[in-house]
């Protein structure tokens, strides 16, 4: 980032995704939001043994570029936090949290003052007084209006639908054990951090608060049929056997998927176009970034002090690309070749 965007914009962006952090926490505590918000940490685990490497040079640069304390984990010492032999390390940042996203969206939607679920924006005209947005229930005529629709952009934002790729081929799946034994619990994710690796094809995990092995992935990149959620999970059951071979007998009692929004630059994208503010493309690590982007666009809409630190940045396209991304399954096959080759 820093040879893309140079040192300013990089620190921006860098401080941007500390405020987003921030504004989350806060929020829970003003909205007495109820999501099981709790701060302690997260793992980046090391796929391979030369993954070290990076996660070294990643903690050495953010102690000499940002002042951000991280820690490396050798593999000798990976027991302390996770009972595995599958990875070859890590690195830990203490100053992460997490939390359980349906009740975070619900306590948000709680707090909202004006809601009003289940009416999509079927067009957007604009006009001399602002925008008419269309929906099945009719129109609504409005001066500003912010599309914060990420993976579910659609053709009613045409010039948003384009330079979002939704993930819903790959999708992200995660699957749920039943409750472990408490004790077994803790001893395989002993500080309940959140966990990440460093595969494109990455798998995220974490110990629920009532102990089960919460366990997600990209389990594929093929085109949604009625039998891809049991399919993935049970791709995603054997990678978490891989890791935790402990649970073997302990069934899986859910799984779901969603519907992610990358970018062509793969970067998250916030501003102004044609008079539409928009905030959109997280690749998966919306949680925090979007709640702090919203705010921020809701202060600028209200006439408040706000800041975008993504002002600026060129919100890619492709001219092949009109929305549906057929190209996903070679992007796949690349992806596991680099898991493969690197």
């Amino acid at each position: 980032m820093l040879q893309t965007f140079g040192a300013a914009k990089t620190h921006d962006l860098w401080d941007a995704s500390l405020a987003a952090l921030e504004c989350v926490a806060a929020l829970v505590q003003t909205e007495n939001i109820d999501c099981d918000f709790a701060r302690r940490g997260h793992f980046e685990a090391a796929y391979k043994p030369k993954h070290m490497e990076y996660l070294r040079a990643a903690h050495e640069l953010l102690e000499r570029e940002f002042d951000y304390p991280t820690r490396i984990v050798p593999k000798s010492e990976l027991r302390n936090e996770l009972d595995t032999q599958f990875y070859h390390g890590g690195l830990v940042d203490e100053r992460s949290a997490g939390l359980h996203p349906a009740k975070y969206a619900r306590g948000l939607a709680r707090a909202a003052q004006d809601l009003h679920d289940g009416v999509a924006a079927e067009a957007l005209e604009k006009n001399g007084r602002g925008f008419t947005v269309k929906t099945a229930r009719g129109s609504i005529q409005a001066q500003n209006v912010f599309a914060a629709t990420n993976g579910y952009t659609s053709r009613a934002t045409p010039q948003l639908h384009k330079r979002i790729i939704p993930i819903i081929p790959i999708g992200s799946y995660i699957i749920a054990t039943e409750p472990l034994d408490p004790q077994l619990a803790r001893q395989l994710i002993p500080h309940n951090r959140m966990i990440f690796d460093t595969k494109n094809f990455l798998y995220y995990f974490r110990r629920s608060p009532d102990d089960r092995i919460v366990f997600g992935g990209r389990a594929a990149f093929f085109p949604e049929k009625p039998g891809t959620v049991s399919e993935s999970a049970e791709i995603l059951r054997k990678g978490m056997l891989q890791i935790f071979p402990q649970i073997e007998n302990v069934p899986t009692a859910y799984a779901w998927g969603g519907t992610l929004g990358f970018t062509f630059d793969i970067f998250p994208h916030a501003g102004e176009m044609d008079g539409l503010y928009y905030a959109m493309g997280y690749a998966g690590h919306g949680v925090a970034l979007a709640t702090y982007l919203g705010q921020q666009f809701a202060n600028r809409l209200a006439g408040k002090t706000w800041h975008n630190p993504f002002e600026g940045m060129t919100f890619p396209t492709n001219p092949l690309y009109w929305g549906k991304p057929w190209f996903l399954p070679f992007a796949a096959l690349y992806y596991r070749f680099m898991d493969w080759l690197y």
